[in-house]
């Protein structure tokens, strides 16, 4: 067996894999190191992909060249399109996912990438030399040697597990945790912490009563995950159920709160404030009568469900008790108990925007281990540190996403300028160029910069040109189409809109909200007969070419501000500041920019407690 590699990654969570494989298809040589090869890309928490702002990382991920949308939709068992009342800057994919099959397509994926190998063992050390990371030592006793190294270990370093007053060292539920990382790096200089996250009871479904919950069934459409012109889902596609918890329950959770290992003094890391556990709930929102659970199915050929809203470190008969105070969970069987989990991350300040660290040259790190929480957040970390750990190793320019270019640039941005206090989790919100980065055009956005650094293959590139030429062919027709009032009124009569008064070109028309480009092709023959000329993907094509019209304006507007924002982004400071001499910053600012060490102007400006007035100096001093 060969010990030498271009690329180790360790721990095969979301963002090892993406890592690995990325690597690997750019043509490094790669070790993926893992403890349990039956575990690879485990859905942890609940088996479901996407959602708000999550989505687009997805589809991101997708564009690029990446696993995880591929993935998804070949084990989808339900598919939903969040946010469709709101415009297109805020829809969301969201998918649930075969939990087993999701893990046996990421097997199949890594097994058969060429260039990348599987090691099943613990990564105990690392091996340093000049500040350069040269490989790796295993429990086993092996040492392997590489050029790169990316960690993703998750929730493995030092993990500790609770229920109630129960305690169990581990990363996962009956999976080890994993010891000597985090001593090594805190002994080099790296600053770490402990997170928490939670996870709820998996309900047997036999045992609950479905007519007293309400269905939530998945979408029907056209929409997917990947940008590839795959096949249709093929898995049986199940429902959702809503059910509500009620003061029973709250008054039963609140008895047993002495005994929350949250509330008692056991606990004591840093917990998520978007997805907190069941007493969390009850205690912050103490007026509310009543939360809302979802039971989502866990595969197409078990009984086992997730209880979406129910995460708890509460004792065993505590959660049992509280569940059964639940209408439809009166008779609940479960498979196991809700737990809370500690960890260790390091402050994502100590990175640079390709994720590589400061103080070790090509050591990488992506995921949990920074500080955020959910797959999606992983998989595109994992993603960038590939790339990167593997340009490093052969040479090129860094790889970065900007913060108008995609939401994983958003996230690697907050999380190196600004660092955490909490699980960081991506919203919407985050981002201030929403309308540029909507989820119908992250292949538009993306695709080209993956296929030039190797990762996304021709058939990408095929595709996205095929899709632009017919987009622009749609839309140059509307431009261009003329209609008399006497032709169309009394259809745009019919659909709720004004009538025209003059000759009105079709463009301007499907900018009504009332007005879809379907349903004005059917009151215009011409047009319906142009966009049946669109040979592939038809309902893709068309949903972005209406994107484009119904939003010209807005989209046009933000990149202006995109624009402006990315002069300051090309003004490098890195390195020509002693911040300490500059008495006319403020005591933060001094403080927090020798911290950061900012690579640009604009990155500065967004490191909390630096001010305008800081960032006029910095100007001036440069002489701008």
């Amino acid at each position: 067996m060969n010990f030498k590699y271009d690329v180790i990654v360790v721990g095969a969570g979301h963002a090892g894999c993406e890592a690995a494989a990325a690597a690997a298809n750019m043509g490094s040589k790669t070790l993926l190191i893992t403890m349990d090869m039956n575990k690879i890309a485990q859905m942890s928490c609940n088996p479901a992909v996407g959602g708000i702002a999550k989505g687009q990382i997805v589809r991101e991920i997708d564009a690029l060249g990446g696993q995880m949308g591929i993935v998804t939709d070949k084990t989808a068992i339900q598919f939903r399109m969040l946010n469709r009342s709101k415009g297109p800057a805020m829809w969301s994919p969201r998918a649930q996912s075969d939990r087993a099959q999701f893990i046996l397509k990421w097997r199949e994926i890594l097994d058969r990438t060429d260039n990348l190998f599987i090691w099943q063992d613990t990564v105990t050390s690392l091996a340093i030399e000049n500040k350069t990371v040269t490989g790796v030592k295993t429990a086993m006793g092996v040492e392997f040697t590489a050029k790169s190294v990316v960690l993703t270990n998750g929730t493995f370093l030092n993990g500790l597990i609770h229920v109630g007053k129960t305690q169990m060292g581990g990363g996962r539920v009956s999976e080890p945790a994993s010891f000597g990382i985090t001593e090594q790096l805190k002994e080099i200089g790296f600053t770490t912490d402990r997170m928490k996250t939670g996870t709820p009871a998996r309900i047997d479904g036999r045992s609950v009563d479905f007519s007293l919950m309400e269905e939530q069934k998945g979408d029907d459409d056209f929409h997917k995950f990947s940008y590839l012109d795959y096949a249709p889902r093929t898995l049986k596609q199940l429902s959702c159920w809503i059910t509500y918890t009620n003061e029973d329950v709250h008054s039963t959770l609140r008895d047993g709160l002495d005994d929350s290992p949250l509330y008692n003094g056991q606990i004591q890391s840093i917990g998520p404030r978007y997805c907190p556990s069941i007493e969390t709930k009850i205690v912050t929102f103490a007026e509310k009568t009543s939360h809302q659970l979802f039971l989502e199915p866990e595969g197409e050929n078990t009984q086992e469900y997730y209880l979406n809203g129910f995460s708890s470190s509460l004792p065993l008969h505590i959660q049992i008790e509280a569940l059964q105070r639940v209408p439809a969970f009166r008779n609940i069987h479960i498979y196991r108990p809700g737990y809370a989990i500690e960890y260790d991350f390091f402050d994502p300040t100590q990175l640079k925007h390709t994720l590589e660290t400061k103080l070790i040259n090509n050591l990488f790190f992506a995921g949990q281990i920074n500080g955020t929480t959910g797959y999606e957040e992983a998989g595109g970390q994992g993603l960038i540190a590939g790339i990167n750990a593997h340009i490093k190793t052969h040479g090129g320019d860094d790889f970065i996403l900007k913060r108008d270019e995609a939401y994983i640039g958003v996230l690697i941005d907050d999380l190196v300028t600004k660092g955490v206090d909490e699980p960081y989790r991506m919203f919407t919100s985050r981002a201030e160029y929403r309308i540029l980065l909507r989820q119908d055009d992250a292949d538009m956005r993306l695709t080209e910069k993956g296929y030039n650094i190797g990762l996304a293959k021709e058939e990408r590139i095929s595709l996205l040109k095929e899709k632009k030429e017919e987009i622009n062919r749609i839309i140059d027709f509307t431009a261009n189409y003329s209609l008399k009032p006497e032709y169309i009124n009394e259809g745009l009569e019919s659909l709720g809109t004004s009538p025209l008064k003059q000759r009105a070109k079709l463009k301007d028309i499907i900018t009504r909200p009332q007005i879809s480009i379907e349903t004005i092709s059917n009151l215009v023959p011409a047009f319906k007969e142009e966009l049946d000329k669109t040979p592939n993907r038809k309902e893709e094509i068309i949903e972005a070419a209406e994107i484009i019209i119904k939003y010209d304006g807005y989209i046009k507007r933000e990149q202006l501000i995109a624009d402006k924002i990315t002069r300051l982004e090309n003004i490098r400071i890195k390195g020509k500041f002693n911040y300490e001499e500059i008495n006319s910053l403020s005591t933060e600012a001094r403080q927090k920019l020798t911290k950061i060490d900012p690579e640009t102007i604009a990155q500065a400006s967004r490191i909390p407690g630096i001010s305008p007035n800081d960032i006029s100096i910095l100007l001036v001093l440069l002489g701008r």
